[in-house]
Protein backbone atom coordinates (compact mmCIF):
# COMPACT_ATOMS: atom_id res chain seq x y z
CA UNK A 1 0.00 0.00 0.00
CA UNK A 2 1.35 3.85 -1.18
CA UNK A 3 2.23 5.89 2.64
CA UNK A 4 -0.39 8.42 2.66
CA UNK A 5 0.90 11.79 1.59
CA UNK A 6 -0.13 15.04 3.17
CA UNK A 7 -0.79 18.00 1.54
CA UNK A 8 0.83 21.10 2.94
CA UNK A 9 -0.82 24.00 0.71
CA UNK A 10 -4.19 23.26 -1.57
CA UNK A 11 -4.91 25.97 -4.12
CA UNK A 12 -8.82 27.10 -3.84
CA UNK A 13 -10.61 30.03 -5.36
CA UNK A 14 -9.21 33.91 -5.32
CA UNK A 15 -10.58 35.44 -2.26
CA UNK A 16 -10.79 39.52 -1.79
CA UNK A 17 -8.16 40.25 1.03
CA UNK A 18 -9.66 43.72 2.13
CA UNK A 19 -13.33 42.05 3.10
CA UNK A 20 -11.58 38.83 3.98
CA UNK A 21 -9.49 38.80 7.13
CA UNK A 22 -6.29 36.86 6.94
CA UNK A 23 -3.17 36.88 9.45
CA UNK A 24 -0.02 35.96 8.78
CA UNK A 25 2.18 33.87 11.60
CA UNK A 26 2.66 36.92 13.30
CA UNK A 27 -1.16 38.01 13.24
CA UNK A 28 -0.48 40.99 11.13
CA UNK A 29 -3.25 40.93 8.71
CA UNK A 30 -2.40 40.36 5.04
CA UNK A 31 -4.54 42.94 2.71
CA UNK A 32 -4.64 42.20 -1.20
CA UNK A 33 -1.98 45.55 -1.35
CA UNK A 34 0.53 43.45 1.00
CA UNK A 35 -0.27 40.03 -0.81
CA UNK A 36 0.69 41.81 -3.85
CA UNK A 37 4.04 43.04 -2.51
CA UNK A 38 4.43 40.03 -0.89
CA UNK A 39 4.54 38.09 -3.92
CA UNK A 40 7.17 41.09 -6.13
CA UNK A 41 9.53 40.68 -3.23
CA UNK A 42 9.42 36.73 -3.59
CA UNK A 43 9.62 36.88 -7.16
CA UNK A 44 12.54 39.16 -7.00
CA UNK A 45 14.32 36.69 -4.80
CA UNK A 46 14.15 33.81 -7.02
CA UNK A 47 17.68 32.41 -7.97
CA UNK A 48 18.29 31.57 -11.62
CA UNK A 49 21.65 32.25 -13.73
CA UNK A 50 22.03 35.91 -14.61
CA UNK A 51 21.20 36.77 -17.89
CA UNK A 52 23.59 37.31 -20.69
CA UNK A 53 22.09 39.30 -22.86
CA UNK A 54 20.55 42.20 -20.32
CA UNK A 55 18.93 42.61 -17.13
CA UNK A 56 15.71 41.08 -16.96
CA UNK A 57 16.17 39.32 -20.35
CA UNK A 58 16.42 35.80 -21.05
CA UNK A 59 19.46 34.46 -23.10
CA UNK A 60 19.17 32.39 -25.65
CA UNK A 61 20.38 28.89 -25.72
CA UNK A 62 22.14 26.99 -28.49
CA UNK A 63 22.20 23.09 -28.19
CA UNK A 64 24.27 20.86 -30.06
CA UNK A 65 25.42 17.25 -30.43
CA UNK A 66 29.03 16.52 -30.11
CA UNK A 67 31.21 12.87 -30.27
CA UNK A 68 31.63 11.90 -26.73
CA UNK A 69 35.54 12.18 -26.70
CA UNK A 70 34.97 15.81 -27.55
CA UNK A 71 32.46 16.23 -24.42
CA UNK A 72 35.28 14.02 -22.51
CA UNK A 73 37.65 16.70 -23.38
CA UNK A 74 35.78 19.49 -23.13
CA UNK A 75 34.10 18.33 -19.11
CA UNK A 76 37.89 17.57 -18.61
CA UNK A 77 39.30 21.01 -19.47
CA UNK A 78 36.51 23.19 -17.75
CA UNK A 79 37.87 20.97 -14.42
CA UNK A 80 41.01 22.01 -15.27
CA UNK A 81 39.86 25.63 -15.63
CA UNK A 82 37.44 25.61 -12.48
CA UNK A 83 34.89 26.89 -15.31
CA UNK A 84 31.89 25.70 -16.91
CA UNK A 85 31.01 23.55 -19.76
CA UNK A 86 29.05 26.72 -21.21
CA UNK A 87 32.02 29.12 -20.75
CA UNK A 88 34.11 27.39 -22.67
CA UNK A 89 32.24 26.80 -25.67
CA UNK A 90 31.10 30.63 -25.52
CA UNK A 91 34.75 31.59 -25.25
CA UNK A 92 35.50 29.23 -28.42
CA UNK A 93 32.08 30.10 -30.27
CA UNK A 94 33.42 33.59 -29.96
CA UNK A 95 36.92 32.88 -31.22
CA UNK A 96 35.89 30.96 -34.05
CA UNK A 97 33.43 33.37 -35.26
CA UNK A 98 35.27 36.84 -34.54
CA UNK A 99 38.04 34.89 -37.01
CA UNK A 100 35.96 33.80 -39.43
Amino acid sequence: MAPKVRVKYTLGPDIDLNKTVIRDRNGKRITNARAEKMALEAIEKVVGRPSLTAKSVESPQVKVRVPMKLKKALDKEAKRRGETTSAIVREALEKFLKSA
